[in-house]
């Protein structure tokens, strides 16, 4: 294979007829080689390029955010492109066109493709493919055809056209250099196909190339079948007029569903707007309200371009309903201020009054929690200011109450000796109950009661509690049998017992002659009865002591 740069034309670039200046090749010099074919096939590529990234994507119209707050009010920007948002799977880095040569002749021309794939941002792979193969013109049946003086003529259907002249250069020269202009044309039409095949481009933007295409092929200064070409581009531009009604169809509807998508979001907007400010928990409102500003840039950025008065109206609510809602918390928080400031100044002279207690020790706690009571309904300062405060509140009581643990901590340093007193005592104490003479055993408590009194009180409570619990036991055990003697001394409670002992001899006595009478007759029921009612008067008498 052999580059186009065989088929270099003379140094010497010919000079121009009068005949008409569209048709007459400007050469300045030998530098139209492949690398200009190259060149021409890249710039058509980047060309409809640019005519499709240039479209913005923004919705929001310019100029609509006040002076003033930007943070609050600002637009969405609306720079990014639509097609910037969605990576697409396969781009077309790079085309070349190579001319194939035998004999000194073009033969056909090469269309190479190199595309990157692409997955998440990323190249992952390269392809390089044929993708189109342009036959050059056939010898059999030639395209152009050179006179005398250098005119260069092309075969059409009604007859050969005149495209320009080449008098200083050879026929063969001269038919080259055309068949080149012919194959800039024809490697236009392939990228053209090509982007319609590979997909990314929109159909619009690709009809307005395929325009522009087919009126450099009217009257083409080029040799070629040019009648092929302007078929192939009539045929794809069919084709794409048909695409364009189905992306028309698809636009309208994106758009309508990007209008109710922003609808959404200002009504929500607007309806925390219209909340009462009392009721609002202003943390999560202005989260839910930057979450939605958020969406509404998201949906800008890489949504459809709605019509710019709809954008204008749905942004102009939108700012509003934000705008309000931003007056009412600023209004909410700068009461809230005022009435902190209140309560910080309240509970600032509770926490002076509660330092000056310090001199008065534990002496000052009662005082100190009657400030504490204060403190608990004063209500709240705000976190930081409510924190340090308390801090110094709490401070002071610790002062106060750590003079009473000091004061106890001494007691019970003082108390030891007393506690293993009382404790030798407790194990005196534990002869009361062994004790069967009952004044005797109440002799030895009263004594131990009074030298317990004479101790003192010892500390900590805790341990006072526990040793009188233990001495209270002994004593309610020394009681409980005071109460059982005296019951049983009672002189109204002997004379009852004794009467009830004498009645129940006096029925066992007979129930005993019933059941001896019983026996001699036989009978098995009266025995019976008599038996029962007999046992029954015993355990009477037995628990009355008889």
């Amino acid at each position: 294979m052999t580059a186009a740069a065989d088929f270099q034309p003379e140094t010497d670039a010919p000079e121009t007829t009068g005949a008409d200046e569209d048709q007459t090749p400007a050469v300045d010099d030998d530098a139209a080689t492949a690398t200009d074919v190259t060149a021409d096939a890249d710039a058509a590529v980047t060309q409809e390029s640019d005519s499709v990234d240039e479209a913005p994507a923004g919705d929001a119209p310019d100029g609509d955010a006040p002076d003033g707050d930007a943070a609050e009010t600002e637009q969405p920007s609306d720079d990014t492109p639509a097609e910037e948002s969605a990576s697409a799977d396969v781009e077309i880095v790079e085309v070349d066109v190579v001319e194939v040569v035998e004999d000194g002749e073009v033969v056909a021309v090469e269309v190479i493709e190199v595309a990157e794939v692409v997955e998440d941002g990323e190249v992952v792979a390269v392809e390089v493919a044929d993708v189109a193969v342009e036959a050059a013109p056939s010898a059999d049946e030639p395209w152009g055809r050179v006179d005398e003086d250098g005119t260069v003529s092309v075969r059409e259907a009604d007859g050969w056209r005149v495209v320009g002249q080449y008098p200083d250069g050879s026929a063969e020269e001269a038919l080259a250099y055309f068949e080149r202009k012919y194959t800039d044309l024809a490697s236009e039409v392939t990228l053209l196909e090509v982007r319609h095949r590979r997909g990314g481009a929109s159909a619009s933007d690709l009809r307005s190339t395929a325009r522009t295409i087919n009126g450099k092929l009217d009257g083409a200064a080029a040799v070629g079948d040019l009648a092929s070409l302007v078929a192939r581009v009539a045929a794809l531009t069919e084709t794409l007029a048909a695409e364009s009604a189905t992306e028309a169809v698809a636009a309208r509807e994106a758009v309508d569903d990007a209008v109710k998508a922003r609808t959404e979001l200002v009504e929500k907007a607007e309806a925390l707007a219209a909340r009462d400010p009392r009721t609002v928990q202003w943390k999560q409102a202005t989260g839910e309200l930057n979450s939605l500003f958020d969406q509404w840039q998201s949906q800008q950025q890489n949504g459809p371009r709605l019509p710019k008065s709809t954008a204008q109206q749905l942004w102009k609510r939108f700012r509003d309903a934000r705008a309000t809602v931003d007056k009412h918390r600023r209004a909410f928080y700068a009461e809230l201020d005022e009435a902190h400031k209140g309560v910080r100044d309240r509970k600032t002279r509770l926490v002076e009054k509660a330092e000056s207690l310090a001199p008065k020790g534990e002496d000052g706690i009662p005082a100190y929690r009657e400030l504490l009571d204060q403190w608990k309904t004063a209500g709240r300062a705000g976190k930081k200011v409510d924190d340090a405060l308390w801090a110094r509140f709490k401070a002071a009581g610790d002062a106060l109450y750590g003079a009473r643990i000091e004061r106890e901590a001494a007691d019970a340093e003082a108390s030891r000796e007393k506690i293993d007193l009382k404790r030798a005592l407790l194990d005196e104490a534990k002869a009361v109950g062994d004790e069967r003479d009952i004044a005797k055993a109440r002799s030895m408590l009263t004594g131990i009661q009074r030298r317990w009194d004479e101790i003192g009180r010892i500390f900590p409570r805790d341990t006072e509690r526990s040793l009188d619990d233990e001495l209270r036991r002994v004593e309610n055990a020394l009681r409980t049998r005071e109460d059982a003697d005296w019951k049983r001394n009672d002189p109204e409670q002997k004379a009852r017992a004794n009467d009830m002992t004498r009645q129940l001899t006096d029925a066992i006595q007979k129930l005993e002659d019933e059941l001896e009478a019983a026996k001699k007759s036989g009978d098995k029921k009266a025995i019976a009865n008599a038996t029962d009612a007999l046992e029954a008067r015993r355990t009477w008498l037995k628990a009355l002591g008889g």
